[in-house]
């Protein structure tokens, strides 16, 4: 009788779609098991909204200006949600002792990258639900059901470079360190790009200045899609080049981590 060779047998091959729809559900259930990170995500747009615009009549009152409010709060919950979870989320997990173990497994760092911007998609999207709801309960803004269905594509895809870069920041910095850091590139981002003044209230130099930033471009072409307003030229171009530059930055902080506690 003769026994098969265990070496021999043919290994096993799992698609890289396969291995990213893994990290993904497993990111997703490490988050929603801690539910203040949720409700913080879904919560903080949403209260910006009630402070800072329905008050305002002259802005919650006219339709195109409200819609422009909720464009530059939905992009400031992208970037505060994407830098946040992302910049200080990696940097915790790198210290965790089963982070080693995952990164050391053959699958490579790409469908884990994946996971992690398509789970960033999901909580954007969780995060602007109450916001929509105080809009459309409290504001004068309105908009149609293709508008809507554009402007949510439109905030799916202007997470990615955000999502890019707090990796970027999280593989690069110790927790201590990546916190003060999302909080310094945060903030300078939002006010350049628009999402807390619009920028036509900007001086010409401050503009020119804005239409080079990320977040410039993405709240531009998110007011392309909800008001049918036409957008900056450059605001393809740049988001694009800058979803380059922070894919490039986060795959070498990556292999410059992993060489670093690999060796």
């Amino acid at each position: 009788m003769t026994t098969a060779n265990p070496a021999s047998a043919t290994p096993r091959v799992v698609s890289p779609l396969r291995l990213a729809w893994l990290h993904l559900k497993f990111q997703f259930l490490e988050t929603v098991r801690i539910p203040m990170a949720v409700i913080g995500n879904a919560v903080f747009p949403a209260l910006a909204m009630v402070f800072f615009v329905v008050p305002q009549d002259s802005v919650a009152g006219n339709p195109q200006f409200a819609t422009m409010a909720v464009a530059g709060l939905a992009m400031f919950a992208v970037c505060s949600a994407s830098l946040f979870t992302y910049g200080l989320g990696v940097a915790e997990d790198r210290a965790l002792p089963f982070d080693p173990f995952v990164r050391s497994l053959p699958a490579g760092p790409g469908p884990r990258m994946v996971a992690r911007v398509g789970n960033g998609a999901i909580f954007t999207l969780v995060g602007l639900l109450p916001l929509i709801a105080v809009a459309w309960l409290f504001t004068s803004a309105a908009v149609t059901a293709t508008q809507l269905a554009a402007g949510v594509g439109m905030i799916l895809l202007a997470s990615v470079p955000f999502v890019l870069l707090g990796m970027a920041v999280g593989y690069s910095l110790t927790a201590k360190a990546a916190l003060p850091v999302v909080q310094v590139v945060l903030f300078p981002l939002a006010f350049a790009g628009g999402l807390f003044l619009p920028p036509m209230m900007f001086p010409a130099w401050l503009d020119t200045l804005s239409q080079l930033t990320p977040t410039r471009a993405a709240r531009d072409l998110l007011v392309q899609a909800l008001t049918g307003a036409p957008a900056n030229p450059w605001a393809w171009p740049v988001l694009v080049g800058w979803t380059a530059v922070f894919a490039a930055l986060a795959a070498w902080a990556y292999r410059r981590d992993e060489g670093r506690r690999f060796r």
